[in-house]
């Protein structure tokens, strides 16, 4: 029996051992996730182009929920394509909250009038703390399990009907460190519902007395995405869609603050517990305890969202060329598109069905404060 050579233990690893998985191991697992995706968004677009009035970002979030769920495909969502999916969801989503700052000009917002700011802001504050204190008095807490995240589902819903519907809500989550599931399910409700309003609305114009112009108001201060604002206002003729787009751009650009606001909270939050963690644990385990705390705080403005105000800024100059500015339009529609399917195929019915009953009643009822409070506010300007 041969001997180990010399200066060479015999409990050593081969000389073959495989190397830890590096970028091009971590690329293919997320390959089978991104082609599920870019199929989703491929046939997302076909149906918006062959049904112009259906927003391309709705028809996303159906299919990934639908692919969640047909037997063909449910396994690629559950297995492998997983982690492709969870990619787009999160990574895809920061990319197209960065562009959508490009729709937004300053000179645009200031041209609203005070008192149409003055609405716009009314209405996403009215619609945020009360939408988020019905879901809280509803019990609905959702799936996160950190002490820290304390209602998680509620304020998911209340971003996204007050701000602009699912680029809202993933912002939002990455500071709050929300559970996929509940940012699943809030985009899913968000997105029916402004579905609805897209049918529904249009039939109220002229019972609720409203000309072309008020009626552009008032779809853009209560209709959650940026698309199904245009499918509703567009059915008022020009004059309410030039309307109904520069309010509801007002709205987006309260979307810096608000995430702000969030991360402040989330920081405040945790600053406590690890203040608490310290006084009531050991010494030792309460220090470790506080630094691990301090060390997951968020940013105060998290990088995509600086990026956000960076593209405001740049389309505020004026000097992007229309080209370049409808390219950008096409790229953040394509990337909303796939984070939406990857959202909407975390979607597990029969895990909704067992809170289908609350969390509907309180997507009605969001969906009412926010047209009620946004109709006043646009008698109130009028």
């Amino acid at each position: 029996m041969a001997r180990p050579a010399a200066g060479v233990s015999a409990l050593a690893p081969p000389a073959s051992a495989p190397p830890p998985p590096g970028r091009v191991a971590r690329l293919a697992a997320l390959a089978p996730g991104f082609a599920l995706g870019g199929l989703g968004v491929a046939v997302a677009w076909g149906v918006h182009l062959a049904l112009g009035g259906v927003p391309m970002l709705t028809v996303a979030v159906v299919l990934g929920i639908l692919a969640a769920h047909l037997p063909g495909t449910r396994g690629v969502v559950r297995g492998g394509g997983r982690a492709g999916l969870s990619f787009a969801g999160k990574r895809l989503m920061r990319l197209g909250v960065v562009l959508l700052g490009l729709k937004l000009s300053l000179d645009d917002v200031l041209g609203l009038g005070w008192a149409s700011v003055a609405m716009v802001c009314g209405v996403v504050t009215a619609t945020f703390f009360g939408t988020w204190w019905l879901g809280r008095r509803m019990g609905l807490r959702g799936h996160a399990a950190e002490p820290h995240i304390d209602n998680s589902l509620p304020l998911l819903v209340a971003t996204g009907y007050a701000i602009c519907g699912a680029s809202a809500i993933g912002a939002v989550s990455e500071v709050s460190d929300s559970d996929e599931r509940d940012v699943a399910t809030s985009v899913a409700l968000v997105t029916l519902c402004g579905t609805l309003a897209v049918a529904v609305l249009p039939l109220l114009q002229h019972p609720l007395g409203l000309s072309d112009a008020q009626f552009g108001r008032w779809v853009g201060a209560s209709v959650h995405d940026v698309g199904q604002v245009v499918a509703a206002a567009q059915t008022a003729g020009p004059s309410a869609l030039g309307e109904a787009v520069l309010v509801k751009l007002m709205r987006v650009a309260l979307l810096a603050p608000l995430v702000a606001a969030v991360a402040v909270s989330v920081r405040a939050r945790r600053a406590r517990e690890a203040q608490q963690a310290e006084q009531t644990s050991q010494a030792r385990l309460g220090e470790e305890a506080g630094r691990t705390a301090r060390a997951r705080r968020p940013p105060l403005v998290p990088l995509f969202v600086l990026g956000f105000l960076a593209m405001v800024a740049l389309r505020t100059t004026d000097r992007l060329p229309s080209a370049a500015l409808d390219t950008a339009a096409t790229a953040q529609e394509l990337l909303l598109a796939a984070a939406l399917f990857g959202l909407g195929s975390a979607v597990h019915l029969p895990s909704l069905a067992r809170t289908g009953g609350r969390v509907a009643a309180l997507g009605l009822c969001a969906w009412v404060v926010v047209a009620g409070v946004g109709y006043s506010g646009v008698l109130l300007t009028a």
